[in-house]
């Protein structure tokens, strides 16, 4: 195994057994009588930072070695471009077609006293026609991808 094979190998099994040590510390201190046990909450918290930690790293490392990865290979940098600019149409077409109308229902009132806008409408809007368009061609790619490989293959 070459070097840095290695030193990933050991950096993963130091995740891993930090990870165990902690998951086993917060078993061991949980406590059913008394929600509110400092000890207790100290390891939740612990948890939850470390699991943030490991996310955070994650997806930065993902985003680091993907950009990397992108510089050195010029249709990987092409795919990503035509990824970027139909996945930005997508945001657009769904922001232009979110309405800022606040819907009517019983206790709006009490989220519009909390603060609820209608930009805040128009961006859920917008994320779930968003979603809904995704979904579509989601759909649309699975039933009309055998039919297109049929006709290609031909």
């Amino acid at each position: 195994m070459e070097k840095t094979g290695k030193i990933v190998t050991i950096l993963l099994w130091a995740l891993l057994i930090v990870s165990a040590i902690l998951v086993v510390s917060l078993v061991a201190n949980i406590n059913d009588v008394n929600d509110s046990d400092p000890a207790m909450l100290n390891w939740i918290n612990a948890n939850i930072v470390w699991v943030y930690i490991l996310g955070i790293t994650g997806a930065g490392l993902a985003l680091v070695f993907g950009f990397l990865h992108t510089l050195g290979n010029k249709e990987a940098a092409k795919g990503g471009i035509i990824s970027l600019v139909f996945l930005g149409a997508v945001a657009l077409v769904a922001f232009l077609l979110a309405s800022p109308e606040i819907p009517k229902f019983i206790g709006v009132d009490k989220f519009i006293a909390e603060g609820l806008t209608g930009d805040t409408i128009k961006l859920v809007d917008a994320g779930l026609i968003a979603t809904y368009i995704l979904f579509a061609i989601a759909v649309l790619t699975i039933l009309l991808g055998p039919v297109i490989r049929l006709i290609y293959n031909k």
